[in-house]
């Protein structure tokens, strides 16, 4: 039978006589458990004085404080909050700044005039060092992002295709292209193909009925797959075609893609390329007119309606800006 040390009425009741009161006399003696209860430090409290206020603060369930008490208690310790700008990157300014247009040549106005087409061929001279195109800039300066965007669109066509696949898809976006273009020629121009030509632009059917809208509005077409070189900047690119596009004569940059491009930041670089060909045209003294205005054509296999972007003069403008960093940018890497 279990013994409570500590009670001796637990002793009596158990019936087990005067041997174990030596037992809890014992017990009972020990100073540890006959020292008396520490005082509470709050014993000669007042608590008629503050029972209000425990009552206020026990009543309440949420805190007393607010965010603008807080921040009113702060400015009267600690002063007003000083709320500094975020530190802004210095704007960069270009090197060799260049203007848009060319002052030597005619007024803008005589891009109106009706002229021969051109078609200036690409001609490499083994004399002179070969001047950098529009595209292999552009690839060359590519962002960190643009380059992970790249590599992941890579990476899961090889996963999806193969090695082997990839390759033979990129040969074939490459020849759908050089297809798309002579079709869009052979529509503007309207010559004739040879028979072998003609079995492959009807491949290009549904890119065709994609830009039909747009090519209602294309007339005075000035030049087609055209070469054009900065005398200055020393760049060159091959223009897709310049003409009319609804009162204005535009670089026009024709496009195909396999996803919907509504938006113009959804061409990525592509305004960029169009900027360079413009300001490269304007500089080039084969060309006896001018051009301020370009448009971007996105066309898209199934025939479903293609997107055209229009840059207007304003935005070629900072297009050609932006085009001169990466230009120097370039320049810079290839020393």
């Amino acid at each position: 039978m279990r013994v409570c040390a500590l009670c001796s009425v637990c002793v009596v009741r158990a019936g087990l006589g005067s041997g174990l009161f030596s037992l809890r006399r014992s017990f009972s003696s020990l100073p540890a458990l006959c020292a008396r209860k520490r005082s509470s430090e709050y014993s000669c409290v007042d608590s008629e004085l503050y029972s209000s206020l425990v009552r206020a603060v026990v009543s309440t369930r949420t805190s007393a404080q607010t965010p603008e008490s807080i921040e009113s208690e702060d400015a009267r310790l600690f002063g007003a909050v000083v709320r500094s700008k975020p530190k802004q990157a210095p704007k960069k300014t270009l090197k060799n700044p260049c203007p848009l247009l060319n002052e030597a040549k005619s007024s803008v106005r005589s891009q109106y005039e009706e002229e021969a087409m051109t078609r200036i061929a690409l001609r490499r001279n083994s004399d002179q060092p070969a001047l950098p195109s529009v595209t292999k800039i552009l690839q060359k300066t590519m962002s960190a992002s643009q380059l992970f965007y790249l590599e992941r669109w890579k990476r899961r066509k090889i996963a999806e295709l193969g090695e082997e696949g990839f390759r033979e898809y990129s040969m074939n976006l490459f020849k759908h292209g050089k297809l798309f273009h002579a079709a869009i020629e052979a529509a503007l121009t309207q010559e004739t193909s040879p028979k072998e030509d003609v079995d492959c632009l009807e491949d290009m059917t549904g890119y065709l009925q994609s830009i039909g809208h747009v090519l209602e509005d294309v007339t005075g077409v000035r030049a087609i797959e055209s070469v054009v070189e900065h005398q200055s900047l020393k760049y060159l690119g091959i223009m897709d075609c310049v003409a009319m596009y609804r009162g204005s004569l535009c670089v026009i940059d024709w496009k195909t893609s396999e996803k919907p491009k509504p938006f113009l930041h959804n061409t990525y670089d592509n305004p960029l390329q169009v900027a360079a060909y413009i300001g490269a045209l304007n500089s080039d003294n084969n060309y006896n007119y001018q051009v301020e205005n370009g448009l971007i054509v996105v066309a898209y296999k199934d025939g479903s309606p293609a997107h055209s972007h229009r840059l207007n003069a304003e935005q070629v403008t900072q297009y050609w800006e932006k085009w001169l960093f990466r230009l120097e940018e370039y320049k810079e890497k290839d020393v």
